[in-house]
């Protein structure tokens, strides 16, 4: 015969297995799953179940968008040195492709935008908002491939 406290354990373990499996996820929202270390896709806004100790998830994405504070020196700049300061937002098309560099697109939109600023100022822009436009333009060619788009530059490059 099953003893109640055995009975007892039982059941507080499958509780704690259903409740592990539960994955509830918020609107705006994208989470990306591994199965066995291996991209298994992602799951969408709702609730979802995920197998414990098989799938875990692997980044929590938010679509609905980023703000890249910028204020950095550009003294290397040939062109134009003098601080860059401004903001870039940016947000997730692909959470698929977006999930490689996710954790360090922040540093990577950087670096891009180093190099756009030296295209944009090395080419004659007539005013501010032309000149942001353009490394607009250039950071989405570079990081479109990637599941990222920029939607917004506003930056300022003072002597």
């Amino acid at each position: 015969m099953i003893s109640a406290l055995s009975l007892l354990v039982f059941l507080m373990l499958a509780a704690l297995v259903v409740g592990l499996s539960v994955k509830r996820i918020p609107e705006g929202q994208v989470y990306t799953l591994r199965r066995l270390g291996k991209p298994a896709g992602t799951l969408t806004a709702g609730t979802h179940l995920v197998v414990p100790l098989i799938e875990r998830i692997a980044h929590k994405i938010s679509i609905t968008g980023y703000t890249l504070a910028v204020d950095e020196r550009m003294a290397d700049d040939a062109v134009e040195p003098g601080n860059l300061r401004g903001r870039v937002w940016w947000q997730v098309l692909d959470p698929e492709r977006a999930e490689a560099v996710i954790d360090r697109a922040d540093d990577m939109i950087r670096r891009q935008l180093r190099a756009a600023v030296q295209h944009a100022t090395s080419a004659a822009s007539p005013d501010l908002r032309s000149r942001n436009q353009r490394i607009k333009q250039t950071l989405n060619g570079s990081l479109r491939e990637r599941g990222v788009l920029v939607t917004r530059v506003e930056l300022d490059i003072a002597a």
